[in-house]
């Protein structure tokens, strides 16, 4: 019987073993593979600026477990591109496993100097292929990259500490050091032209007493927590113009992130902010799209000036993580603004200040995460870390043949700390409101919308059609509850919408005229 058993055991050892060697035997490979691209769009890319990582899905789809001679990029150990095969980096790879009915994943990335290409126009395809090689059967997946050239801002680093150059700010008369890193722009970069797009690491700083001037057509990205800082008596000039293609945006000044890829196109919180520190002047946008910023415009200061330290007109604003207009004390003016898709609020005028908008859409369509703030925020206050209140005049904070709409209700919040030593003026004139109390919870006198002195002419939580306001597309359609709403000597002061169309005959409510979609 022990001999039987011994017999026994032996032989299921023997059989598990050749079972083992069976699944671990590798056929060459001779049928073909298949892929889950036939080419991988490596889409745009800045010089000298690594790409996302992209990744080819490899499949074998016979019976055998299957050895492949030869995985190589088509230009070697000269290409651009960089793989990893299994876990494994490099541009070329030999006898590499697949087992039968398997999949496997091949990642993609690269960095590429345009400078080390023929370069045309400031821009390059750059183009290689990934072969799949047995000396019998050859199949190919291309790669495809168009790389663009740029003008670079960036503070600089010390090579010994790796420290990075960091601002000094003007504050009361004061030189304050501060941990902001960037610097401050050079003479000869004051002129942001469209001939190339500028790529901003840091804060790019506009320095005292100096103008920032950014040309029709201009773009410019900024790396994460990078942006413009506009310091005391300095200006900022934005002067985007008209464009007759919607799609190519050809004269419109675009302010963005510095991922090109698809997957980035509409990711808020890629960059910090453009923020107009107290005491700079005359700042100006006109033409332009700021998207994907934390807070798009920071305006800090300067309530009282006798022209608004900002105008903005025919300016759109997406995509922010927090805020896209966040003003403090300050002034601010805009005709033809659209503000969508704000973290916090589209526009918040804290602290008091002096804030007009004429035919402005200013909603918020936020679905990332619960909103707990209305489109639209008014404060006369500021508190800071120990519960002590600062108070300030709200001056004037007037509307004016505007849309103030979301997906929240609702959509207005007057945050007034009464005090008689302080004013709380505001007013909306012609507008399209959302705001709906079923429970009275906000009973005060600044929602009395009866009382002429605050609210004339206005409409309330008619919905104003707007053709796709998720993906950022305001555009108001023909059943809106904003069309004839406007008041015609507003809309003399603005007799175009921000798509160029006349409105003085009927004019609607928003930056839009509307449409038929």
């Amino acid at each position: 019987m022990k001999s039987f058993l011994y017999t026994f055991s032996a032989l299921v050892l023997v059989l598990l073993a050749s079972s083992c060697r069976k699944d671990l035997e590798f056929d060459n490979y001779t049928d073909r593979l298949e892929f889950s691209k036939d080419t991988v769009y490596l889409d745009t890319v800045f010089t000298n600026i690594g790409s996302s990582t992209y990744n080819l899905k490899v499949y074998n789809r016979s019976d055998n477990a299957i050895t492949i001679p030869s995985i190589r990029l088509g230009l070697g150990q000269d290409s651009e591109y960089r793989l990893n095969v299994d876990g494994i980096a490099g541009r070329e790879f030999e006898n590499v496993e697949m087992l039968a009915k398997d999949s496997m994943f091949i990642f993609i990335e690269t960095t590429i100097d345009i400078n080390n290409l023929p370069n045309s126009n400031n821009e390059f395809l750059y183009t290689d292929v990934i072969e799949f090689n047995t000396g019998i059967t050859s199949q190919k997946v291309d790669l495809v990259t168009l790389v663009k050239d740029a003008v670079f801002i960036y503070p600089d680093r010390d090579n010994t500490t790796g420290i990075i150059e960091t601002l000094s700010l003007n504050i009361g008369g004061e030189s304050v050091e501060t941990d902001i890193q960037g610097r401050y722009l050079l003479p000869e970069e004051l002129v942001f032209t469209n001939e190339k797009p500028y790529v901003i690491y840091g804060y790019a700083a506009v320095p005292n007493n100096e103008t920032l001037l950014v040309e029709a057509g201009a773009r410019i990205h900024f790396h994460a927590d990078s942006g413009i800082l506009v310091a005391e008596g300095a200006s900022l000039q934005v002067q985007g113009d008209f464009s007759d293609d919607a799609e190519l945006m050809e004269n419109e000044v675009i302010f963005e992130g510095d991922r090109l890829e698809p997957l980035f196109s509409d990711v808020p919180g890629q960059w910090g902010t453009i923020w107009l520190f107290e005491g700079s002047v005359n700042n100006e946008i006109h033409h332009a799209t700021i998207k994907n910023g934390s807070v798009a415009i920071l305006s800090d200061g300067n309530p009282n000036e006798i022209n608004e330290k900002l105008k903005l007109t025919n300016t759109q604003i997406y995509n922010s993580s927090n805020y896209g207009i966040l003003g403090r004390n300050t002034s601010i003016s805009g005709e033809n603004v659209v503000i969508n898709y704000s973290g916090l609020s589209s526009f918040a005028g804290t602290l008091g200040g002096k804030y007009r908008f004429t035919h402005s859409t200013i909603a918020n369509y936020w679905n990332n995460s619960f909103r707990q703030f209305p489109s639209v925020l008014l404060n006369n206050f500021q508190e800071d870390g120990n519960g002590t209140l600062y108070l300030a005049d709200l001056t004037e904070a007037s509307f004016n043949n505007c849309i103030i709409y979301g997906n929240d209700n609702p959509e207005i919040i007057l945050d007034e700390v009464v005090d008689s030593a302080v004013v709380f003026n505001f007013r909306f004139n012609h507008c399209l409101i959302r705001f709906d109390d079923p429970t009275n919870a906000f009973d005060g006198p600044n929602y009395d919308f009866g009382d002429t002195n605050h609210y004339i002419g206005n409409q309330y939580n008619d919905d104003p059609v707007f053709r796709d306001p998720h993906n950022n597309d305001m555009i108001i359609g023909d059943n809106s509850g904003a069309i004839n709403l406007g008041d015609s000597d507003f809309a003399n002061e603005v007799p175009n919408d921000i798509l160029n169309v006349n409105r003085t005959v009927a004019p609607d409510a928003g930056a839009y005229q509307h449409t038929s979609f």
